[in-house]
């Protein structure tokens, strides 16, 4: 396998596991993954939050770990990537905010290269406007972002994820196991037990 070069994105208060998985899986398996945020650098960190479904209207929010990212953000050239990973929990709200962020999603959009996005990453795909006629699946309070956009909302259990054309997404953290698998599959890497 060749080890694909992935750009995270992630932010203060994205979802803890929703980072520290796919950051982790994907190096695990022989990727090399750049973490990075907006005005911040490598070895700076940010504050992730720990989500959960415990019953009630929403989700419940608690502290998570501090992440340390390790490239920096303002350095980014997609062209040495071959794909985007967007992590979910609150960070896409605020990073939506920022120009070079959506020029980002929109440049990997526009090269048709693979971008996995969890939960709430939708938030970043549907601002960046690239995802009219696609199946996007995100967290349900997302759905009328995705809906705006020109999406179709992929209504599916939040442990499952769909792929279309080069958008692999998924409700939140329990469908890492979908999610991921399919996000190696658009990467072409193969994994043998």
């Amino acid at each position: 396998m060749t080890a694909k070069n992935i750009l995270f994105l992630t932010g203060d208060f994205a979802e803890d596991y929703e980072t520290m998985v796919p950051f982790q899986a994907l190096q695990m398996v022989g990727h090399i993954v750049h973490a990075v945020c907006p005005d911040k650098r490598a070895g700076d960190t940010i504050k992730t939050a720990i989500h959960d479904f415990e019953g009630d209207q929403t989700y419940t929010e608690k502290p998570g770990h501090l992440f340390a990212l390790n490239a920096n953000f303002d350095e980014v050239d997609t062209a040495n990537y071959h794909a985007l990973a967007i992590a979910g929990g609150r960070a896409p709200e605020s990073l939506r905010l920022n120009p070079r962020v959506i020029a980002i999603v929109q440049e990997f959009a526009a090269a048709g290269k693979p971008i996995a996005a969890v939960c709430h990453g939708a938030q970043l795909l549907a601002a960046a406007e690239v995802i009219r006629g696609k199946t996007i699946a995100c967290y349900p309070a997302c759905a009328p972002e995705v809906k705006l956009a020109g999406a179709t909302y992929a209504d599916i259990a939040v442990d499952q994820a769909v792929t279309d054309g080069n958008f692999i997404t998924a409700p939140a953290w329990p469908a890492h196991p979908a999610w991921l698998a399919q996000f190696l599959k658009a990467l072409g890497t193969e994994i043998k037990l």
